[in-house]
């Protein structure tokens, strides 16, 4: 007897699937992260904003998550090599989910100029990470502060076209507060980076 060949019960492809929306199992916080701890010195600052879609509809299950050095200008790590401790508690790194409005806030400290390509300092900014529904791979892009002069010589934003840095550039609120929407398509996408 011939064994039989092989046939799939399955007659139509498996349909295409996203990750997500599993986001929640990595996010402590909704809506809000503290990432800098009371007393940590540098001027205290929260960053507010919206991860929208193409169609400007808020998306409601997103993950944020935010790097950054402190108000030294120095990341987690280096504190070692510098001889200057980090604050207790700052680990320059906070994550949190979007809320019901696909809104969220980041509580933490104006981070100080870093080094960047070719050892020059980039302008204070906030390296942040974007986790959603049908989006494969972490998007990457950064925060920049509308009223940082060492924005016109930062080596990265200046390798974005002018007409999109706009879109890297959280706007003054008043009182440390700054607004930074994420689109992540449309006409007025954020512009992420390929790393």
């Amino acid at each position: 007897m011939r064994p039989r060949p092989l046939v799939s019960s399955m007659r139509q492809p498996t349909p295409p699937q996203t990750i997500g929306p599993f986001f929640g199992v990595l996010a402590p916080n909704v809506g809000t992260v503290a990432i800098a701890p009371a007393g940590s010195p540098g001027t205290r600052v929260t960053v507010t904003g919206t991860v929208v879609d193409g169609q400007g509809a808020a998306i409601t299950d997103a993950l944020v998550e935010i790097w950054q050095a402190d108000a030294g200008g120095r990341w987690p790590g280096d504190g070692e090599a510098s001889g200057v401790p980090l604050r207790e508690g700052f680990n320059g790194f906070g994550r949190v989910a979007t809320d019901g409005t696909g809104g969220f806030a980041i509580q933490t400290v104006k981070p100080g100029p870093v080094p960047g390509p070719d050892d020059r300092l980039q302008a204070p900014h906030l390296v942040v990470g974007l986790f959603a529904r049908g989006v494969l791979t972490r998007l990457a892009t950064r925060v920049y502060f509308d009223d940082e002069p060492a924005n016109a010589s930062d080596p990265v934003l200046m390798c974005v076209p002018p007409h999109r840095r706009v879109t890297l550039i959280a706007v003054g609120e008043g009182s440390g507060r700054y607004r930074f929407d994420i689109a992540l398509q449309g006409a007025h996408e954020t512009v992420f980076f390929d790393v």
